[in-house]
């Protein structure tokens, strides 16, 4: 048996202009009807249901939806853990990537210590340290953050989980692949690089074959060689010119071909326990050109295509 998981969220997410829903809760059904339940026929699909998307503030906490991407967190860690149990490799496919800390601690109560590899247009580090209420008091949107929210930085509400002590996940544990703003004057998050995580941007991986990028990823994985790791993928990490249905596109970017070459040493690897895919748009897709292409994509990883 082989398992899906779709998780239709948006919590983390920052409405556009007032009134906006942000779009990535459907992007599990938009991908369905695109192909995504024929490439996966044989696996069981199931769905972690997200609660409501609100813009408003929540009480007790400076984060967006908070307390509900708390519970949808939990349920999807329940989820992962059981997928685990029964010795499966899920496959989530998400709304936005606020979704990353409830995939770690489901991996983390089955599988133990736990490494990451974290592909992204952005490296999603913001936190406390580096963060104080912007936005004229708007609550932040984890989405930004979930990097800094599974190696232990954040609001206890999302980083601080039941039975489970410290981090997620360790800074020396995390490679980050991807980030295309590190070098604008105004970079939210340059105390990223006072850590021990493994940064890649896309600047140093545009330079590199893609053996030498998956080498490059596994020097640090190879430190680590008796843990598993987990692969998140946000697809902002592609080039916008070849795929702008994404919550904040970009450019410098990685081909898709590239993408999905690299993901699929990464996937195939017996120590990978799983991956996330998250960020796609269909509100920024109309006629689900981008959808297939996703589809595509995910099937390449995994092989089912």
């Amino acid at each position: 048996m082989k398992k899906i998981i779709l998780v239709p969220s948006n919590l983390g997410l920052n409405p556009l202009y007032e009134g906006h829903i942000p779009g990535t809760f459907r992007a599990p059904e938009i991908l369905m009807q695109h192909g995504l339940r024929n490439v996966f026929s044989d696996y069981e699909i199931v769905t972690v249901p997200c609660p409501p998307y609100s813009p408003e503030a929540e009480p007790d906490t400076d984060i967006l939806n908070g307390h509900k991407l708390r519970r949808l967190n939990l349920q999807l860690a329940d989820e992962v853990e059981a997928s685990h149990r029964l010795n499966l490799k899920p496959i989530v496919v998400g709304g936005d990537c606020a979704i990353l800390p409830g995939v770690i601690l489901g991996s983390r109560r089955q599988l133990g210590p736990l490494a990451l590899v974290h592909i992204d247009g952005h490296s999603d580090f913001r936190h406390p340290g580096n963060w104080a209420r912007p936005y004229a008091g708007r609550p932040g949107a984890a989405a930004g953050m979930d990097l800094a929210l599974v190696t232990g930085r954040g609001e206890a509400l999302l980083t601080q989980w039941p039975d489970f002590e410290g981090a997620l996940i360790a800074d020396h544990a995390v490679v980050q692949v991807g980030e295309r703003e590190s070098q604008l004057v105004d970079y939210e998050w340059p105390d990223i690089a006072d850590t021990d995580i493994r940064r890649i941007t896309i600047f140093d991986a545009l330079k590199l074959s893609n053996q030498q990028l998956i080498d490059r990823i596994f020097e640090r994985l190879n430190r680590l060689p008796k843990i598993p790791y987990w692969i998140h993928l946000d697809l902002d990490v592609l080039d916008s010119a070849e795929m702008a249905a994404v919550d904040c596109p970009g450019t410098p970017g990685l081909t898709s071909q590239t993408l999905v070459s690299i993901c699929q040493v990464l996937f195939n690897s017996t120590r990978c326990c799983g991956i996330t895919v998250t960020i796609y748009d269909p509100d920024l897709d109309p006629d689900g050109t981008e959808a297939k292409r996703v589809v595509r994509i995910i099937g390449g990883i995994t092989g089912e295509t």
